[in-house]
């Protein structure tokens, strides 16, 4: 890694951009980085949960813009269209030279089966704040800048955020922040339900922490994991009857192994020992995460 600093401790993964002279600008390097990271983290039943932050004064100050030609790293001479990128999407000149970095990053995030939480210690701006959307929770310092700046580059909205923020913040607040470009404080950003808390700098990670712990601390990892992705897709289904199939499969599965020790733990008045592992779903689970 030479853009991240990755520290595994206690069931909690540290990812932290690691580029503080360039205020953790995000480029090729990172987002390929990214990526990895989280397709790893994933598949590791180590990792319980995972924290994302930046080290120095800044959380991301958007995209590198100091790289020759194009500055986001794309092949100007492609000429591809929806129906090639479908086709395509993993044949590794796309991977490399059209589709958006930010995007594979968001991608990974989405599809990991671990909790993801951004502690915010600074400025997000651009891709540094449309890459925390596809994160589970944003906790803020103070002193966070947060800005989707991409119409005053003239370019637009990147990481999959077309799709995310509008489901975070509503259209109408998506659309300022998009087409104004604005700049905003934490305070603006956890009142637009964007943040779920704010916290002094010397307090923030600390807080993360305590927060992940909650999330993973005497609970299954397969529940864990199979809960955080019917919450992410089932809402786009087009009724509840769909969730409730997915949801009777998840409760048929589940009930078998970790269900039943859960139960019987509460019955008893114990610690529960769960089994079940977010790597390898019980019974017909894995097909739960399929795109």
């Amino acid at each position: 890694m030479t853009t991240l600093n990755i520290e595994l401790r206690d069931r909690i993964l540290w990812i932290r951009l690691d580029r503080p002279d360039q205020l953790n600008a995000f480029n090729e390097a990172m987002g390929d980085e990214l990526e990895a990271a989280f397709i790893a983290a994933s598949a590791d039943d180590a990792v319980g949960a995972i924290i994302v932050t930046g080290n120095g004064r800044s959380f991301c100050a958007g995209a590198d813009l100091t790289r020759p030609d194009n500055v986001f790293a794309l092949d100007e001479t492609a000429r591809p269209d929806l129906a090639m990128l479908r086709e395509r999407f993993d044949d590794p000149y796309v991977v490399r030279n059209i589709r958006d970095k930010g995007g594979r990053v968001a991608l990974a995030i989405h599809n990991c089966r671990k909790p993801v939480i951004a502690a915010i210690n600074g400025a997000a701006v651009g891709v540094g704040a449309t890459m925390t959307l596809a994160m589970d929770f944003r906790l803020a310092s103070t002193e966070a800048k947060i800005g989707f700046v991409f119409a005053r580059l003239g370019v637009v909205p990147e990481a999959c955020s077309t799709w995310f923020l509008p489901r975070l913040v509503g259209q109408q607040q998506a659309l300022e922040w998009c087409l104004t470009g604005d700049i905003f404080d934490a305070a603006t950003g956890q009142a637009a339900g964007l943040l779920r808390s704010v916290h002094a700098p010397d307090q923030l990670l600390a807080e993360a922490e305590a927060f992940a712990r909650r999330l993973i601390t005497d609970r299954s990892p397969a529940a864990v994991a199979l809960t955080r992705q019917m919450l992410r897709r089932n809402p786009a289904l087009p009724n509840p009857l769909e969730a409730h199939l997915i949801e009777s499969l998840a409760m048929f599965d589940m009930s078998q192994a970790d269900g039943k020790e859960g139960v019987a733990a509460f019955m008893e008045k114990r610690k529960a020992v769960f089994k079940d592992r977010a790597s390898s779903l019980p019974g017909g689970l894995e097909a739960l995460f399929g795109d």
